[in-house]
C-alpha cells in the first residue's frame, strides 16, 4: 500500500491507515441556501461525509458561512479564477478550499490564499483536471498526447504548485488528478504516487451518464484502490447527488475496504417472473439509503430479492433473509428457510421490520 502524509479535513484525518472518504459535490446555486441547505442534509442521510459546494461568485462565497451552520459534515469551496472567492470563503469557515492551477491565477494570488488557509488550519486541494491544464493553451485545439504524455504534463502542473505552497512550508494539502479517460487518470495517479507522498483525492471527471460514467469510473477507482491510492473519493455522474455517494461506496464494500449498508442481491428476472423485481429492489434501497439509522443497521447483512421460487431460498440460500416473489406476493425466507408467505404491499415493511429487529 502507498504511504502518504496525513492531514485533516474537519473530523476526518485522510492518507495513509485511515479510511477511504466519500465526497459529493452539490448541484444547487449556492447562493440558495435555503436549497443547498436541504441538499446537503439529503446527502448526510445516505452517508456523504464531505461535501463541496461551487463558489463562482461573492455572493454564493458569502452564503457560505449560513450553510455551515446548518450541515453536519465538512465543506469544501471550490474556486476558479478569483483568489478572493478562495479568501471570503476562509473567512466564512470553510472546511477545505479547492483550487485549480490552470485558471486561479499567478504565483502571488495563490500565496495570499496559501496563507489565509494556514492561519486557520485550512488544507487545500490542488485540482488538476486534464481540460484545464495551462499546457494547452500552446494549442488550438487538443494536443494527440500518447496517455503516458497527458499524464506527465498532468502531474508537472501539479507539482509546480505544490511547490509554491511547499516554499511557504504549507503541506496541509492533496491533490486531485483527473480526466474523463480512464487510462490517463490511472497513469496520472499513479506516477504522483511513485514522486510524492502527497495524499489524492481520486475521481474520474466528466465521467458521463450514469451506466457510462459508473462503468467507467468502477474501472478507474479500482485500479487506483487496489494500489493505495486515494485518500478521498468522488464519482462524478450526471446524476442526482445521491447517487454518487451510493456509486462510491458500492465500489469500496465490493473491494471490502468500506462497509456501509447492505448488500442486496436480487436475480435478473426471467420469463418466470411475475412481480416487478426492479421496483421492490429500487424501493427497498432508497428505503434504505435514505435513512443513516437503517444503513448503520442493514450493514454487513446479506438481503435478497429473487424472481420466483426456483432461484429463492436455495441459490440465495446464503442471504441473511429475503422473498421469492410470486403473483402479488412472495415467498418469506431466512438462510435459505421458507418461513411463510407476505403481500407485495408488506415487502418493503417486512425488509425493514426485519432489518431493525434485535
Amino acid at each position: 500500500m502507498k504511504q502518504t502524509r496525513q492531514i485533516k479535513v474537519g473530523p476526518y484525518i485522510l492518507g495513509s491507515g485511515n479510511l477511504v472518504r466519500v465526497q459529493s459535490m452539490c448541484n444547487t446555486k449556492t447562493a440558495d441556501t435555503e436549497a443547498t441547505i436541504k441538499q446537503i442534509l439529503a446527502l448526510e442521510n445516505c452517508g456523504c461525509e464531505i461535501n463541496r459546494v461551487a463558489v463562482p461568485d461573492m455572493e454564493a462565497a458569502k452564503s457560505l458561512g449560513t450553510i455551515i451552520k446548518a450541515i453536519h459534515t465538512p465543506l469544501v469551496a471550490d474556486i476558479h479564477f478569483d483568489y478572493k472567492l478562495a479568501l471570503e470563503a476562509v473567512k466564512q469557515g470553510i472546511s477545505k478550499v479547492r483550487i485549480n492551477p490552470g485558471n486561479i491565477g499567478d504565483k502571488a494570488k495563490v500565496q495570499e490564499v496559501v496563507r489565509a488557509c494556514a492561519d486557520k488550519n485550512i488544507p487545500i486541494r490542488i485540482g488538476v483536471n486534464a481540460g484545464s491544464i495551462k499546457e494547452l493553451k500552446k494549442f488550438a485545439g487538443r494536443p494527440n498526447w500518447p496517455n503516458e504524455k497527458w499524464a506527465e504534463v498532468m502531474v508537472g502542473e501539479a507539482l509546480e504548485q505544490a511547490e509554491v505552497l511547499e516554499q511557504l512550508n504549507f503541506k496541509n494539502y492533496l491533490v486531485s488528478l483527473k480526466s474523463d479517460n480512464v487510462q490517463r487518470t490511472i497513469l496520472a495517479a499513479k506516477l504522483l504516487a511513485e514522486k510524492t507522498d502527497i495524499p489524492q483525492h481520486i475521481g474520474l471527471t466528466e465521467a458521463g451518464s450514469f451506466m457510462a460514467g459508473l462503468v467507467k469510473s468502477s474501472i478507474a477507482m479500482s485500479e487506483l484502490l487496489r494500489a493505495g491510492i486515494g485518500a478521498t473519493i468522488r464519482i462524478s455522474l450526471t446524476e442526482d447527488p445521491k447517487m454518487q455517494v451510493r456509486a462510491a461506496y458500492e465500489i469500496l464494500k465490493a473491494l471490502k475496504l468500506r462497509e456501509f449498508g447492505p448488500e442486496i442481491i436480487s436475480c435478473p428476472t426471467c420469463g418466470r417472473t411475475q412481480v416487478d423485481i426492479a421496483g421492490a429492489v429500487k424501493e427497498l434501497e432508497e428505503k434504505i439509503y435514505s435513512d443513516k439509522e437503517l444503513i448503520k443497521l442493514s450493514t454487513g447483512k446479506k438481503i435478497a430479492v429473487m424472481g420466483c421460487i426456483v432461484n429463492g431460498p436455495g441459490e440465495a440460500r446464503d442471504a441473511d433473509f429475503g422473498i421469492a416473489g410470486g403473483i402479488n406476493e412472495g415467498l418469506w425466507f431466512e438462510k435459505g428457510e421458507v418461513k411463510n408467505k407476505i403481500p407485495r404491499a408488506d415487502w418493503i415493511k417486512k425488509f425493514t421490520d426485519k432489518i431493525k429487529e434485535k
